[in-house]
């Protein structure tokens, strides 16, 4: 088990420290509130990427072509001369 780094050591000895200030009574609302949290957090970012897609969907159809995407550029083909054998050996 490798959750954020921690193994399970680390992760019990956080779960005895929680259970040690806070109490056995508290610990269940407390993991119900932050998966509730966990849950809102999770739907305010679906929303918020549909919404943006919305957008985009909208300002394609107005202007009437989709978004530039961008394509990498080609590096200019250049043009080799043909090398002589001889010039290429050194000879003259």
């Amino acid at each position: 088990m490798n959750f954020l780094d921690m193994g399970i050591g680390e992760i019990l000895l956080i779960l005895l420290v929680a259970l040690l200030i806070w109490g056995p009574g508290k610990i269940p609302e407390i993991a119900r509130n932050l998966g509730k949290t966990m849950n809102a957090l999770k739907r305010m970012s679906f929303d918020l990427t549909t919404q943006v897609k919305r957008e985009l969907e909208a300002e394609e159809k107005e202007t009437g072509k989709s978004p530039k995407k961008e394509t990498p550029e080609k590096p200019p083909v250049r043009e080799e001369k043909p090398v002589d054998d001889k010039s290429r050996n050194g000879n003259t």
